[in-house]
């Protein structure tokens, strides 16, 4: 066995053991809507007792939950936003679900690249090549459309080339207007029933008018640059004029 893979499969198992570890300990019917209202008091009790230290439990776990694709990121987003309030919430969760977000990708890209380049062969390069070009434009983009899963975006983003660096910048970014509606349902966590209320048709709508904007910044561009290309060729340079 090679060093790569013993290195690989140490990692396979610290990931399952924390996964265990965390359905062991039943973090996860902590982080349930019901749960979370049942708590609130408790919870603030206890932040208001310990802000520091409260704030960074729940910004590891909140980077744990991310990283490792656990359900709960949404309840702990509206629960921030309950306890912490808007601004503090924003500036955590932000930073916390990007982090979290960019160990997934390099998680996925340590674990699976190796394999889908040896399955994928010239395809995965090809698909690389567009993703040097496109890639910050088309995750700036599904970032910004709630529609598509966040496990799905940071697993998929993982198998491909993209620099960890370009992949953290632009999810900070695109991922702060959805942030930032979750953290303020969370604000009002006392009149809300279910997930399901948060995301009404009009809020949809919304994220998707967002998702949109880049694309079309993106053509207007183009449109731009070809007008701009035929006055390039028929200036005084064009056919060899000094100027």
């Amino acid at each position: 066995m090679t060093s790569g893979f013993v290195r690989k499969m140490l990692l396979l198992a610290l990931v399952a053991a924390l996964i265990a570890g965390f359905f062991g300990l039943g973090l996860h019917n902590s982080l349930t809507l019901s749960f979370l209202k049942e708590s609130r008091e408790a919870l603030a009790t206890a932040q208001a007792a310990s802000p520091l230290r409260f704030a960074a439990g729940y910004f590891l776990l909140y980077v744990l939950v991310a990283a490792l694709s656990l359900p709960g990121a949404t309840v702990l987003t509206l629960g921030g936003g309950a306890i912490f309030g808007f601004w503090t919430t924003l500036v955590i969760v932000s930073f916390a679900s990007t982090i979290g977000a960019t160990l997934a990708c390099a998680l996925s890209r340590t674990l699976f690249r190796q394999a889908m380049a040896r399955r994928m062969g010239p395809k995965l390069t090809a698909i690389d090549e567009g993703i040097r070009r496109e890639g910050a434009f088309y995750l700036f983009t599904l970032r910004l459309i709630p529609l598509f899963p966040f496990f799905v975006v940071n697993a998929a983003m993982g198998l491909t080339a993209v620099p960890l660096s370009t992949f953290y910048l632009v999810s900070q970014i695109g991922m702060l207007p959805g942030t930032a509606v979750y953290v303020n349902a969370g604000t009002q966590l006392g009149r809300i029933d279910s997930l399901a209320g948060i995301l009404s048709p009009g809020l949809l709508v919304s994220f998707a008018l967002l998702g949109l904007f880049p694309l079309a910044a993106r053509h207007a561009v183009a449109f731009y640059r070809a007008r701009q290309a035929p006055k390039n060729l028929s200036g005084p340079n064009s056919k060899g004029d000094t100027p």
